[in-house]
């Protein structure tokens, strides 16, 4: 799949803004940012839901919108805003579904996939929200697609559906199928590309796999103790790779860049100072967006 220089205009407003990237066979490539960054928007031009303003876009060969009826047997796309009528049944859905394919896949062998067997003659009312999830995944598959796009497929999950689903996810990449995956979840990111576009006002800011993001910007840790005597924070803002020092009650923070716990363990173990309970904080994709943005990642994870 390759995407080079998208762009969609809502009036006056640009939503995509030069938007290019490429997806390798058998990957799974994350789309991340914040709400209103322009990621649905861009989904929904690859599965040719949405003509850009510009640009191109080619998915295994195919242009979305001249070759609309190829993309539909190698391309398959879980919405954000996907609903069935509530009294149709999962089994139904699936063989509903599976009737618009000249081949399709087993629907019965992906209900198992999906954990889902068990609840074959449920109507889709009754689901819990994982199980709609699960169901709207399978309902991308059931054409025995090369590419799925799944769009934002966790909002709303409760912690441990949220990972019931990420595991799904991953047995959906080891059964050979390309995965873009759009998400605002940092922790799912981090958890299931291989490879992320970081999306923000409408453009890239950086691609690269998780580590790698983090790395490149030298994103800041943090390390955490608790000091069994009294301390000077001079000792640790004197040291170049102290950025700041915090106290949280009898807590020490101290955040910075490079070997700091290294750095942080020398200066107090010279002062014969004890670091209790002491725990180091990695930088993450978090710290990696406020490095590449100026700002805060805005995500659905803080106001739970």
């Amino acid at each position: 799949m390759v995407v080079s220089d998208l762009r969609v205009r809502y009036g006056r407003r640009t939503v995509v803004d030069g938007i290019s990237f490429e997806v390798g066979e058998g990957e799974i490539f994350g789309i991340l940012g914040p709400n209103g960054a322009g990621k649905t928007t861009t989904v929904e031009c690859l599965a040719g839901l949405r003509v850009p303003d510009g640009g191109t876009v080619s998915v295994l060969g195919l242009d979305p919108w001249r070759d609309a009826a190829g993309l539909r047997r190698v391309l398959g796309m879980q919405l954000q805003s996907g609903e069935l009528p509530e009294k149709l049944r999962v089994a139904e859905a699936m063989e509903l579904y599976a009737s618009f394919y000249e081949e399709p896949a087993d629907w019965r062998e992906l209900l198992a996939l999906l954990d889902l067997t068990e609840r074959a003659d449920s109507p889709f009312g009754r689901l819990s929200g994982g199980q709609k999830q699960r169901l709207s995944i399978g309902l991308a598959l059931v054409g025995d697609p090369r590419v799925a796009v799944l769009d934002e497929l966790t909002t709303g999950l409760d912690p441990a559906a949220r990972r019931d689903t990420w595991e799904l996810v991953e047995r959906v990449r080891d059964r050979g199928i390309t995965v873009v995956l759009v998400t605002h979840f940092l922790e799912e990111a981090e958890r299931l590309c291989d490879r992320l576009a970081v999306v923000d006002r409408g453009r890239i800011v950086a691609l690269d796999s998780p580590a790698g993001l983090v790395a490149a910007v030298n994103a800041e840790q943090r390390v955490r103790f608790r000091p069994t005597t009294a301390l000077d924070d001079g000792l640790l803002t004197a040291l170049p790779e102290v950025t700041s020092v915090q106290r949280h009650g009898a807590q020490v923070v101290v955040t910075g860049t490079g070997n700091l716990v290294y750095a942080v363990a020398s200066a107090l173990a010279r002062q014969q100072i004890v670091a209790a309970d002491l725990r180091a904080e990695p930088a993450g994709l978090e710290d990696a967006f406020l490095a590449l943005t100026g700002r805060r990642f805005d995500h659905p994870d803080r106001q739970r």
